[in-house]
């Protein structure tokens, strides 16, 4: 069985023929992600039906997302390490300039599209399980129009995903969960709902208001008369216009009560990371986490600190959709058309980052656990290597599809990205194509 149909185990369409039409979209999908669906497809009558199978009302979104989100929880299951790593973030998926139904106003209102909110877990060595819920929607042409409407609140996304952890939770009681957010999810009804479930999931925000202790004392004096609990170094990565650097940062912690007005009170940690000496004209980089767990040792500060610099694992995701799978450049007529293909891209997303993530992770693991014989044979005699005696690891495999789609393999240059991996996935998956083919015309 390959991946593709293993993903969709638990499809139902109701019509088992859909479900196997969406197992070889996906699979299209995975072959060349940057590629347009006609492309993919490589036929005509395939691209038509692919078309179809996003028409057809008794295939949805949820539907799709149901079967991976199942498939999610089984690797969680399967797991050695306690914490599940629950990471939410919001992007802008920009449609601009195409005509397409049911799309809203972006962060300006002459931009259309709409906007995805995923929950990706990961483990804390960073391999990516899957994606567990998704919010959609699309705002209205006009901010004005927005405010006119009372049903739409954007922040509830944050609170909907919080509850789908908690269920999670429920059912995969031999884990703990961690919930990380960025700043925009440090508001008080999140908090309250997450302490009303008694803590399910236990929450790693980044705070964002400066909130009155009383007595005149806000947070972020209080957390600076705080004795230093131990000192990080880390290399912060490269930016645009920016070289990598060396950061040093004083870790403090301070459990508080917080009492907002005609609320029961929420007893909560909150861990500083603050640079010292940073660079001249640079400005300290400061990490304030707001936490329910009780943190007691310098260990478990810097624990804590580094399950928050994994919340940048979801930003490579987002890199994989819209740059790799070009998921922006979709050309569907309607918004709902645009979630079905969505539902398969994020799949093919998240089993790109898995394949880089696992060889790094996991570097000893034999292949035929992720990749069929014939692909990682494959792999091999493309690059013109001599096939191993025996199942080679997965590092060889996928280092060898990492040069496949151009990575040198320098010393200087690292372990292999996601994209030369899908690169070279995609020439494996083309050579098979190929090999098939010429079984079924009986060429030897």
């Amino acid at each position: 069985m390959n991946w593709s149909s293993s993903e969709l185990t638990d499809l139902d369409l109701g019509d088992k023929r859909l479900e196997t039409r969406a197992a070889h979209i996906l699979n299209a999908m995975l072959k060349v992600p940057q590629s347009s669906i006609p492309k993919a497809c490589q036929s005509w009558s395939s691209t038509l039906a692919t078309y179809r199978f996003f028409w057809n009302e008794a295939v949805s979104h949820d539907a799709l997302m149901a079967s991976h989100f199942e498939a999610t929880e089984c690797r969680i299951r399967q797991q050695d390490s306690r914490i599940i790593l629950c990471i939410q973030d919001t992007t802008e998926l920009d449609f601009n300039g195409q005509e397409t139904e049911g799309l809203g106003r972006l962060s300006y209102d002459k931009q259309r599209g709409m906007y995805l909110h995923p929950t990706l877990c990961i483990t804390p060595e960073r391999l990516p399980l899957g994606i567990t819920d998704t919010w959609m929607w699309s705002r209205g042409l006009s901010k004005a129009a927005d405010q006119a409407n009372p049903s739409i609140k954007e922040s509830r996304r944050w609170i909907e995903g919080y509850e789908r952890v908690a269920e999670l939770a429920a059912r995969c009681p031999e884990h703990r969960f961690i919930y990380a957010g960025d700043r925009e999810s440090d508001f008080y009804d999140l908090l309250q709902r997450a302490q009303a479930l008694n803590y399910p999931a236990d929450l790693l925000i980044r705070a964002q208001h400066n909130r009155a202790l009383g007595d005149d004392l806000k947070l972020w004096d209080a957390i600076e008369q705080q004795q230093a609990l131990t000192r990080i170094t880390f290399t912060k990565p490269r930016k645009q216009g920016e070289k990598p650097r060396k950061v040093v940062q004083e870790i403090k912690v301070l459990r508080y009560t917080l009492r907002p007005k005609s609320q029961h009170p929420m007893l909560l940690t909150l861990v500083q990371a603050k640079e010292i000496n940073p660079p001249a004209g640079k400005s300290p980089l400061i990490w304030r986490l707001v936490t329910n767990r009780c943190v007691e040792t310098a260990d478990a500060a810097c624990e804590l600190i580094d399950w928050y610099r994994a919340r940048w694992e979801i930003e490579m995701f987002f890199d994989v959709l819209k740059v790799g799978c070009r998921v922006e450049k979709l050309q569907l007529e309607t918004k709902e058309r645009i979630e079905k293909a969505l539902a398969l891209y994020i799949m093919v997303a998240w089993r790109i980052m898995f394949l880089m993530r696992l060889g790094r992770t996991c570097p000893e693991l034999p292949a035929d656990l992720v990749f069929d014989p014939l692909e990682w044979k494959v792999s091999f005699r493309l690059g013109k290597k001599a096939l191993p005696d025996g199942i080679p690891t997965l590092n060889q495999v996928i280092r060898n599809l990492a040069e496949l789609g151009g990575f040198l393999g320098r010393k200087s240059d690292g372990e292999p990205g996601a994209k030369s991996i899908w690169l070279g996935y995609s020439r494996v998956l083309d050579c098979i194509y190929g090999i098939q083919m010429a079984s079924e015309l009986g060429m030897d």
